[in-house]
């Protein structure tokens, strides 16, 4: 029963356009809709009680010690940011090739981003490049799980050891996914979770930070927020808070689809097969990259590369082309250091070329758990036929 879908599921009524396909699409079912309702019908809806029952939950699964539920991924890293000691003016390595809310919180604390180039096939930091970057200013590394798909992290443990810097894990994007046997979230010091849409957990908004380290835990519930019990204290109250605290609604959500995880994902997984079933003779196009010693990988997206031949501007235009034919597609992740704020801080085109490399012509596709092969095929034929209208290098920067 809980698994039955509802008319409010969005893949029946998306634009009113039952042939729209969007990019993504939340897996809502009644045990969602009957959390909700549960909370909204309860004498108290903000204390704080679903919020710590979906933390304790969410360690009993990834296997840590403690959780802190916050408002959203850009402030679950500033608080990490925060609870780690980093000041003003340091430095922190992370990758140019990733949603921008993640190096957002690193400047929002004051913080200087130094960016370091990244693979070409996993998309993720490389070990020794990111080595070279290291000065006597450097802080912590923020390493991500590109898409769903792990980063080195036995080789970054190794050269943050030798550096005696905490590891900082942004798993944003790859809840489910598995590291020589390892959940992703449990390689850093402390690890940052997302529940924005399109995520395998999708609660509106929403984040978690896991650690396993008492005391940076404590301070990140000092920066969070404060309880109602603890107004008397004067320790407590030593701390100004972002009050950022994760709400009730969202927990209740997140708890629901928490318990569903496991049938979510291999829901995804088998809409991972139809999909690499019709890739697979596409001349010019590469599904995604499984690197060695991945258990599993769990996509948050379906994200093809497209092949040298292939230009930034040509890739626009399949989008264009995909939107004529009513399915949503994305360019994947503009390159960090080229966008304003990065830009006036004086990056240039250029400076981290295996990131624009992959970011010029990565396309995401749809990828949810409402796709039906027939839909995938007509995604798959659709993109085929808009890459060979684009045709080799027909359009320039």
């Amino acid at each position: 029963m809980n698994s039955q879908r509802t008319p409010l599921d969005s893949a029946d009524s998306v634009e009113a356009n039952p042939s729209f396909i969007p990019l993504s699409d939340p897996d809502i079912t009644l045990a969602e809709l009957s959390a909700v309702e549960t909370l909204l019908c309860s004498p108290q809806i903000s204390n704080g009680r679903t919020t710590e029952a979906f933390e304790h939950a969410f360690v009993a699964y990834l296997g840590r010690k403690y959780a802190v539920a916050v408002s959203s991924d850009p402030i679950g890293l500033l608080l990490a940011l925060k609870a780690l000691g980093i000041e003003s003016g340091q430095e922190v390595i992370a990758s140019p090739y990733s949603f921008r809310e993640t190096v957002h919180a690193i400047s929002l604390a004051g913080v200087r981003v130094v960016f370091s180039d990244i693979d070409y096939w996993s998309a993720t930091l490389v070990p020794a490049k990111a080595e070279k970057r290291i000065t006597a200013n450097t802080r912590t590394i923020v390493a991500s799980n590109s898409n769903g798909h792990r980063a080195p992290w036995s080789e970054l443990r190794a050269i943050a050891q030798r550096d005696h810097l905490p590891l900082l894990e942004d798993s944003t994007e790859a809840i489910g996914s598995s590291y020589k046997g390892e959940l992703v979230g449990r390689f850093g010091d402390l690890a940052v979770f997302d529940f924005a849409q399109p995520l395998a957990i999708s609660c509106g908004e929403g984040a978690m930070v896991v650690t396993d380290d008492i005391d940076i835990a404590v301070s990140l519930r000092r920066y969070c927020a404060h309880r109602l019990d603890e107004r008397s204290s004067v320790v407590v109250s030593a701390t100004a808070p972002y009050q950022a605290r994760m709400s009730d609604l969202t927990a209740a959500l997140g708890l629901a689809q928490l318990k569903r995880l496991n049938e979510s994902l291999e829901r995804r997984r088998l809409v991972e097969q139809l999909y690499n079933a019709h890739m697979q003779s596409f001349e010019g196009i590469k599904p995604p990259y499984v690197g060695p010693h991945v258990t599993e990988v769990n996509w948050m997206l379906y994200l093809v590369h497209l092949g040298m031949r292939f230009t930034r501007s040509g890739r626009d235009a399949i989008v264009d082309d995909l939107r004529a034919a009513k399915i949503e597609s994305a360019a994947y992740s503009h390159p960090l250091h080229l966008q304003r704020h990065y830009f006036d801080l004086g990056h240039r085109r250029g400076d981290f070329p295996v990131a624009e490399k992959i970011a010029d012509r990565a396309l995401a596709l749809p990828f949810h758990t409402h796709l039906t092969n027939d839909k995938v095929e007509f995604i798959a034929e659709t993109t085929k036929e808009a890459s060979i209208n684009v045709g080799a290098c027909a359009a320039i920067y």
